[in-house]
């Protein structure tokens, strides 16, 4: 049987490039992170849009507030391995960060 897009090799790559153009996320191992410099009103407002996003995704991200800086992790929960799910995650966080810029 042939493999799908969604077979392990084939799915890794899809996930490759589509981190790729998350360039401002950093990958270490089966994680990825972002530091953004925010007021506390953003980072609130932002928080909150992730919470929403996170939990129709079932995932739980690291947010951390220091100095300033808003450090967002995203690890697998369920399985040891980056799955479609954090991707998305990522990629809509960045737009909810993004629209934080196109609103003020």
């Amino acid at each position: 049987m042939k493999k799908t897009l969604w077979g392990t090799r084939l799915r890794r790559g899809y996930l490759d490039d589509a981190l790729a153009i998350l360039s401002e996320w950093d990958q270490t191992g089966e994680q990825v992170t972002r530091v953004l410099l925010l007021n506390e009103a953003q980072h609130a407002l932002l928080t909150e849009r992730i919470k929403v996003i996170a939990d129709c995704l079932c995932l739980s991200p690291d947010i951390r507030r220091a100095s300033g800086e808003t450090t967002i992790r995203i690890s697998p929960c369920e399985s040891e391995i980056l799955t479609d799910r954090e991707v998305t995650l990522a990629a809509r966080i960045e737009d909810a960060y993004r629209s934080l810029h196109d609103v003020g």
